[in-house]
């Protein structure tokens, strides 16, 4: 007869076999789907250390763990975290070769290189294009870049958005390395405030041939002068009272002639129907012809805008120096 302890043993022992068969088909089973997979990608190896479904962060009949069941999965190997599609692929938006949802920059340019995490892995020069992508590379800092790289000048002045100063200059004018433009000298300024404008050129001593010495003051009013045809010029001839005052006048008037000569001989540009001449003599002193510094102040040539008020809002234009073309 079987005692009740015998048979209370038994039923454990076939129990123990039962348990211990049970764990040697979960292996088995575990063991035919790596062995699915690791035919399809030879690189990745499996924990087989616990039996299917008790792998960790594992769900039975996703391997991957990417949401998409291993017999509907054609991509088994998925990294963890990454966004796939219903064929269980990863999706990759930007293109970059880091897949949605492990790409920390996911927006990147087409074309550029980027890191192990998606993103641009350089720009050397720090305009927010990578080198990859950028046709620009050595963007001054601070400019404002196209998609391209490249800095854009809104004004087509020759200095960059974003480092120009004076970002709405009229194309006609010359700028500085700032952008901004650049006033003219200041004969020209005089002019446009219709104040005269007066040198003491050397003339030879009693006649109207100007001195060579001179000629680097003259210049300075023909140069203005070239760059504004339509100014109307009046050039006055001045002299001190030694002498008779009839001689004086005529000799004034011979001085401001010879300057108009010389204005329309050097520079062909201006209007010679614009220049005007006349002989004050010795009518408008400046100074004390009672001394030798105020007889000098006085032999003068004097050169007035005359037409101000019909070059109207021109006047103000003119007070910046003209883009070369």
């Amino acid at each position: 007869m079987f005692s009740f302890r015998g048979i209370v043993a038994t039923a454990l022992t076939v129990g123990l076999l039962a348990g211990s068969v049970a764990v040697t088909n979960a292996a088995d089973e575990a063991k035919k789907r790596a062995a699915k997979y690791q035919s399809s990608n030879d690189q990745k190896i499996y924990d087989l250390s616990h039996p299917w479904p008790f792998r960790e962060g594992t769900i039975e009949g996703d391997m991957d763990g990417d949401g998409v069941f291993d017999d509907r999965d054609r991509c088994p190997s998925t990294p963890r975290g990454a966004i796939v599609d219903e064929n269980g692929c990863p999706t990759d938006s930007d293109g970059d070769g880091v897949v949605d949802g492990v790409d920390r920059c996911p927006n990147t340019s087409r074309g550029a290189r980027v890191d192990a995490s998606g993103c641009p892995s350089a720009d050397a020069d720090r305009d927010g294009v990578a080198d990859a992508s950028d046709r620009c590379p050595d963007t001054p800092r601070g400019a404002i870049v196209d998609a391209n790289g490249c800095p854009t000048d809104s004004d087509g002045d020759g200095v960059y958005n974003g480092l120009d100063k004076c970002a709405d200059t009229p194309r006609e004018y010359a700028v500085d390395e700032s952008g901004c433009p650049i006033p003219i000298g200041e004969v020209g300024q005089r002019f446009l405030n219709s104040e005269a404008v007066a040198f003491n050129i050397a003339f030879a001593s009693g006649k109207a041939d100007i001195l060579p010495q001179s000629e680097s003051q003259l210049d300075r009013v023909g140069e203005v002068l070239s760059d504004w045809p339509e100014a109307k010029v009046e050039i006055a001839g001045h002299t001190d009272s030694q002498g008779a005052a009839s001689f004086n006048s005529t000799l004034s008037k011979q001085r401001a002639d010879a300057v108009k000569k010389y204005l329309d001989m050097k520079y062909p540009k201006i209007n010679p129907n614009n220049l005007s001449t006349k002989g004050y003599g010795e009518s408008k002193p400046v100074a004390d012809n009672g001394t030798p510094e105020g007889r000098a102040q006085n032999r003068r040539v004097e050169f007035t805008l005359m037409n101000a008020s019909e070059l109207g809002t021109e006047v103000d234009t003119r007070r910046y120096q003209r883009r070369k073309q």
